[in-house]
């Protein structure tokens, strides 16, 4: 049987961590207020000098060294972010040129925090137009660069990371078994930067109006990430012909525990099934779910034949699942 497959894992986190203490400092709020609320006590932030690219760049080149690819075997580069470098090149081309890959395409592609999921599902569709092709999927973000930190609402719970996958052909049962993607762009004014873009190109006004900001309604993206996180995750069991009790572990986007554990409850994952880091990165958009798998493969949680749920939600609104043999 073959099946495309993910071949090597690789993800990164800048070195400072600001705590919910620091924050504490910074913003009218508490720890026990933090906590409670989103289930984080720290993030990963990166310096001024630091773009998105470097983190892609390091997570990438872990991941190229676990899955025993080189870099000019590649044929694609796709990089899930709402934090490029800039509006262009693509942060993709940039990581290219940085890894050496010459024979690979690039782009980037912008669905939220589904972004690491829908890299994977379109390498999966390339590599079946070509079972040649290795591709290597990144999610990437550097939210904290467009938060805003007088909002206690929301500068509390981004992060910034990069996390990374090789996907490729095998002969064997392990791989990706479904994918079930997602999305209504009636739910886009819940979680969205307003400046930069065409709509409100930056200047003077778009600065002092603080539209180059993550603006979030959390309480109204809750229930929708919630039932769409789910849909997603069952669609991916049935088109597999899978229970949910087979699943061996859940990876969901690390956006909020309490998001987290109502998806858990709903799929019947008990704290034994359920792999969760929110408490370190905070919510690092595209980057969570990569950086997640990456550690539960490096710590032991996953093993060789594991059913592994990848689920995801995110602006747009999208979202999104993958059901993975590992």
């Amino acid at each position: 049987m073959k099946r495309i497959a993910i071949l090597g894992t690789g993800s990164y986190v800048p070195e400072k961590i600001l705590t919910n203490a620091d924050l504490e400092k910074i913003v009218e709020t508490t720890d026990e207020w933090i906590t409670q609320r989103s289930g984080i006590k720290e993030r990963h932030v990166s310096d001024e000098k630091t773009p998105t690219s470097k983190l892609s760049l390091e997570a990438a080149k872990k991941a190229l060294e676990a899955s025993g690819v080189k870099p000019e075997e590649l044929d694609f580069i796709l990089i899930g972010t709402v934090t490029p470098d800039m509006m262009f090149p693509s942060t993709a081309c940039i990581v290219q040129a940085a890894l050496g890959a010459k024979n690979a395409a690039a782009f980037d592609l912008s669905a939220g925090c589904t972004g690491f999921i829908y890299g994977l599902e379109l390498a999966r569709s390339l590599i079946v137009a070509d079972p040649r092709r290795k591709v290597l999927v990144i999610g990437a973000e550097e939210l904290t660069k467009i938060t805003d930190w007088t909002d206690r609402g929301t500068c509390v719970l981004f992060g910034d990371g990069a996390g990374a996958a090789v996907l490729g052909e095998v002969e064997d049962d392990r791989g990706i078994l479904s994918t079930y993607l997602g999305a209504d762009g009636n739910l886009g004014d819940l979680l969205y930067m307003p400046g930069g873009g065409s709509l409100n190109p930056a200047s003077h006004k778009t600065v002092d109006e603080k539209m180059h900001f993550v603006k979030m309604a959390g309480n109204k993206v809750f229930p929708y990430a919630v039932r769409n996180m789910l849909e997603a995750a069952t669609k991916a069991l049935e088109n597999a012909g899978i229970s949910k009790e087979q699943l061996n572990l859940l990876i969901p986007h690390q956006a909020n525990i309490r998001i987290i554990e109502a998806i858990a409850e709903r799929l019947g994952a008990g704290n034994e099934k359920i792999y969760i880091n929110i408490q370190k990165y905070g919510n690092t958009s595209a980057a969570s779910i990569p950086i997640a798998m990456d550690e539960a493969v490096r710590n032991g949680k996953i093993k060789k034949g594991d059913l592994i749920m990848l689920v995801a939600f995110g602006a747009g609104f999208t979202w999104g699942a993958v059901l993975i043999r590992w």
